[in-house]
């Protein structure tokens, strides 16, 4: 279970993990962190850790490719898949494929839907993280889903309303 409960909603299938949570930050500013890849490093994983984007081709079928290290040495290499970009409203990407739809076995496997909504003075955002299995979504929870997700979130919040 998350540290705040508020900041996950039930997901609409049992291999889902979902995050839904009213952001600061327009949908505009939102928008732009995630689709800039020189701002999108500047949120994507939970600090000390840093990511390098290594590939970001924002069309169906594009490569999204991230490397996150950490500060004692680890890394996590993350190749994936555009599916489906819905300007200012929806980024679909999964780790199950990579470049033009080329197969992959991810370490772990899932796709993940990202939405974005005005609400109020800023943004309704949601992530809902869909898994091929009970197993993967089990795994994906217990090496800390919420809590990391959670921390990006917030990150990217903080980064998009700062941004001009």
């Amino acid at each position: 279970m998350p540290a705040n409960p508020a900041n996950h909603a039930e997901p609409a299938e049992s291999n889902d993990l979902v995050i839904s949570r009213v952001l600061r930050a327009p949908r505009t500013a939102l928008w732009r962190a995630w689709t800039e890849p020189d701002l999108l490093k500047e949120w994507w994983c939970p600090r000390p850790w840093t990511t390098e984007v290594l590939a970001f081709d924002l069309r169906p079928g594009g490569a999204f490719h991230t490397l996150m290290r950490g500060p004692d040495g680890g890394t996590s290499d993350n190749p994936g898949c555009f599916l489906e970009i819905v300007p200012q409203a929806r980024l679909v990407f999964t780790s199950m494929l990579t470049a033009q739809w080329r197969p992959n076995t991810p370490w772990l496997g899932f796709t993940a839907i990202i939405t974005m909504a005005d609400e109020g003075a800023g943004s309704r955002y949601e992530a809902r993280v869909m898994h091929p299995d009970n197993a993967t979504r089990e795994r994906h929870e217990t090496l800390g889903f919420f809590d990391g997700w959670n921390t990006c979130i917030t990150q990217l919040d903080d980064f998009a309303s700062a941004l001009r």
